[in-house]
């Protein structure tokens, strides 16, 4: 079968950000993979859960400021020096971590840089590509992100913990000169192109389109799937350790097989989504749902097998509700002219939510226990099912 030519430019364009994603998510979930090894060094979970949080604040301001800043400013800009940026503050961070206040910063900066991509890749894909094309574009660098994080286990296996540290920030120093290139070639053969799209109206009127567009609902999704696919999966290695009882070293091999697996949710999203027709609400309503379901059979199945295997099926139910979300979702703002600016505003959301459940979750897993915290979980998926009951419907 023969592809039309705006098939051919939405697989460059969607390979270029799902590259440049996978080097981001990379750098993402270091922190997260080499945590068993820094505690076993003597760096505490208290401290390691202030520096993920500070990093989530940083991270979700950065992305409402560069969400607005990305619907400006062309996206090689905004990605390449935010794939730099990171890069520096990343390798310096695995230097510094003695200095707790520096680290903190540090490390905060890290998510500030990374914020800067996200939001203006997802715009600039919504406005290269038919709409079917810009969400399999957006699963792509979607299945990219989880991805990463198996690759960052993978290097925790067999490095040791600044080591991962570099090793990251090389790959993020590659992805940005590679990408502001690829980028500035698809410019000059028009694949890329710019300001397309603009908001209608200014201030109370693009808030009032953006409500019709159901922005409120998808507020409190971006909320809830945050604290599981980015909070949740970071403290993921540090369950398998001290709720499961496995090594430190252990621990890193299960989370980059978990991962790995994880890493398919993409493509579950997009199986389940076009059996139902390609109905957006449906699949995220059957989603939340199972991931409920798996989160209950956690908590009721402590074998570790069978424990590791449902809390795995929770996570990428719940992630595959995200994926719609900012697959789905966000390219589908296309016409408001506001892609960056609501995605930014949604993963604001998202990582403010994820923010505090690290803070809370690192006190909690000793105060309450891991088994109280998974019920917590699946309270999260409870909301996300009444959230999405078409009661119109029902009540016919």
């Amino acid at each position: 079968m023969t592809l039309s030519k705006n098939a051919k430019n939405a697989i460059m364009i969607g390979a270029l950000c799902s590259i440049s994603y996978f080097a981001v998510y990379i750098a993402r979930n270091i922190l997260s993979a080499v945590t068993p090894q820094m505690v076993e060094l003597g760096y505490t979970e208290e401290y390691i859960g202030r520096i993920s949080s500070l990093y989530f604040v940083f991270y979700a301001v950065g992305q409402l400021i560069n969400g607005s800043i990305g619907d400006k400013i062309k996206a090689k800009w905004m990605i390449s020096m935010g794939l730099f940026g990171a890069a520096v503050t990343n390798f310096v961070f695995s230097r510094v971590t003695v200095y707790p206040t520096t680290a903190m910063i540090v490390y905060g900066l890290t998510g500030f840089f990374l914020s800067m991509i996200y939001g203006p890749m997802t715009k600039v894909v919504s406005e290269n590509t038919e709409p079917h094309h810009a969400t399999r574009c957006s699963l792509g660098y979607t299945f990219a992100s989880f991805f990463g994080s198996p690759t960052a286990g993978l290097l925790a296996s067999f490095l040791a913990w600044e080591a991962v540290f570099a090793v990251s920030s090389g790959v993020l120093v590659l992805m940005s000169v590679a990408g502001f290139c690829f980028f500035t070639a698809f410019e000059r053969k028009k694949i890329v192109q710019y300001g397309q799209y603009k908001p209608k109206e200014k201030g109370s009127g693009n808030i009032r389109v953006l409500i019709e567009h159901e922005i409120i609902r998808f507020s409190v999704i971006s909320i809830i799937t945050g604290v599981v696919r980015t909070s949740v999966v970071f403290w993921l290695p540090t369950y398998i350790a001290q709720y499961l009882g496995f090594s430190a070293q252990t621990s890193a091999g299960i989370f980059t097989a978990a991962t790995l697996v994880i890493s398919m949710t993409a493509f579950l999203a997009v199986f389940v989504y076009e059996r139902l027709n390609r109905n957006m609400h449906k699949t995220i309503l059957i989603m939340f749902s199972s991931a409920a379901i798996f989160f209950a059979l956690t908590y009721f199945v402590p074998h570790p097998v069978f424990n590791i295997i449902f809390m795995i099926a929770a996570i990428m139910s719940s992630n595959a509700s995200a994926s719609m979300l900012w697959s789905r979702y966000c390219p589908s703002l296309r016409d408001t002219g506001m892609v960056s600016s609501a995605t930014g505003f949604l993963d604001f959301l998202s990582y403010m939510a994820a923010a505090a459940a690290n803070l809370i979750f690192a006190n909690a897993a000793s105060v309450i226990g891991w088994g109280n915290l998974i019920l917590v979980w699946l309270g999260l998926m409870v909301i996300g099912v009444l959230l999405m009951i078409p009661y119109r419907k029902l009540f016919k």
